[in-house]
């Protein structure tokens, strides 16, 4: 297949395991899922769909159960076989909150030093990888840690994404230095969410979507040493809580930039604090990611892309989703890869990770019943034809299905050339109801 960015070249189809560690719980998403048990399964089913490059998990949090005492033995086996069997693995080596239980939180003062310790024992041990991620979305991370109390340590505010911030990301950045003199072979697949944000043309929202806009770069502009105008609308409030030192945090290396891609990741405000979720007028994806591209001029992939709900919504997403990053290519971006995420249902996003309740996400390209058997469906028909290098035209477009029809109201103009059919009748059991939403603030445990 053709890498990356050549017109009307393939685009390089990428596999993905969640794994999310929930300290509160001890638990992560990949044992929730059955992935720890059945990962030889999972990975037969992605090469099935002619896939062999993927992001996948290195769990910090069960290698270091003790502080300085690795147990290397599962990564081994995995990646062992991923080695034996041509599989290339983009290693991620911090994913959100998947850090040591031994580490209080983010802010721990141990962090730094113990997470450069767990980052240079990897690259001794495993020489031979070719891709990494040091740490998946700093920006949503910092977000969710510091600013909106979902996960520890439950800060909220500005300062609080600061706290976090100043602890982790210098530390990623070394990181990342390192691993460029450890393996230099290797390329740093730097991964941070895709947003975009408009205004209902009220002053407020105005204010509100310059911030957001200028807030979504920040973190990446820093990690590639961009010099940074005090001017800007969210550098102003940064140096109004006290962020000095992290706007004077010495940068780090980016090869390849993974652009993370939501419906709610395009907002539409009208103040301070008040948004819809889903524009109800998105922008193009395509547009995103050629603005990523003009910014950083580094070449760019989809990092991360689903819908929750049934498998023929997911199908269809999967066909706007590629058909946007074949228009990215052609408008000049070089794109690296496309990649769904992840490969197999998550669980328990329904409440951003808050609980650990064992709920199945309904965003795979194989399904989980209730056994947490893997299923195929529409979906995987799909992803099959796609990663074996269909062009998004090709691929059917199922009508979507409530409540997945309402979420994607303002993206129908942009899919109005399509030749829509009826979604077929399939088993999923385990599709979102009428009135399901993911949880953006939970009061209790």
């Amino acid at each position: 297949m053709t890498r990356a960015g050549t017109r009307q070249g393939t685009i390089d189809f990428i596999g993905a395991f969640e794994s999310t560690y929930q300290p509160t719980h001890d638990r992560d998403v990949a044992e929730t899922t059955g992935h720890t048990a059945r990962w030889r399964e999972d990975l037969a089913l992605l090469q099935d769909c002619g896939v062999s490059r993927l992001r996948y998990p290195i769990r910090w949090h069960r290698i270091e159960q003790d502080p300085g005492c690795f147990d290397w033995r599962d990564t081994d086996e995995v990646l062992g076989h991923m080695q034996d069997n041509g599989l290339r693995p983009i290693v991620d080596l911090l994913h959100h909150t998947s850090y040591p239980r031994w580490i209080e939180d983010l802010v721990d003062p141990r962090f730094g030093e113990a997470f450069l310790r767990y980052v240079e024992g990897f690259a001794e041990r495993y020489p031979w990888v070719e891709e990494y991620t040091v740490l998946n979305e700093p920006f949503t991370t910092f977000l969710l840690c510091g600013q909106v109390a979902i996960w520890p340590p439950y800060f909220e505010g500005l300062e609080g994404f600061l706290r976090v911030a100043r602890n982790v990301f210098p530390a990623v950045a070394q990181a990342s230095r390192l691993l460029r003199e450890r393996l230099p072979r290797a390329r740093h697949v730097y991964v941070e969410a895709c947003e975009g944000h408009t205004s209902d043309g009220s002053s407020p929202g105005e204010a509100m979507a310059s911030m957001a806009n200028d807030r979504r770069f920040l973190l990446t502009d820093l990690f590639v040493g961009r010099a940074i105008d005090p001017s800007r609308p969210f550098v102003r409030d940064v140096l109004a809580a006290g962020g000095e030192d992290l706007l004077a945090m010495e940068g780090g290396y980016i090869d390849v930039l993974g652009l993370d891609y939501y419906a709610h990741n395009q907002w539409k405000w009208s103040g301070p604090g008040q948004g819809l979720m889903s524009s109800p007028t998105p922008g193009r994806l395509a547009d995103l990611i050629v603005e990523y591209w003009e910014r950083y001029g580094l070449p760019c992939m989809l990092g991360e892309t689903n819908i929750r709900g049934f498998a023929s919504d997911r199908a269809s997403w999967l066909k706007y989703t590629l058909e946007q990053c074949e228009m990215a290519r052609d408008a000049g971006v070089p794109l690296d890869g496309y990649c769904w995420f992840p490969f197999i249902d998550s669980a328990d996003w329904d409440s951003l990770l808050f609980r650990a309740d064992g709920h199945i996400d309904p965003v795979g390209v194989f399904w989980l019943d209730g056994g947490l058997d893997r299923r195929p469906s529409s979906m995987s028909a799909s992803y099959a034809m796609a990663a074996g290098g269909a062009p998004a035209r090709d691929l059917p477009a199922y009508s979507f299905r409530v409540p997945v029809c309402d979420w994607l109201s303002g993206w129908m103009p942009q899919m109005s050339h399509w030749d829509w059919q009826a979604p077929p009748s399939e088993l999923c059991s385990n599709a979102p109801p009428p009135d399901d939403r993911i949880e953006l603030r939970i009061p209790d445990a």
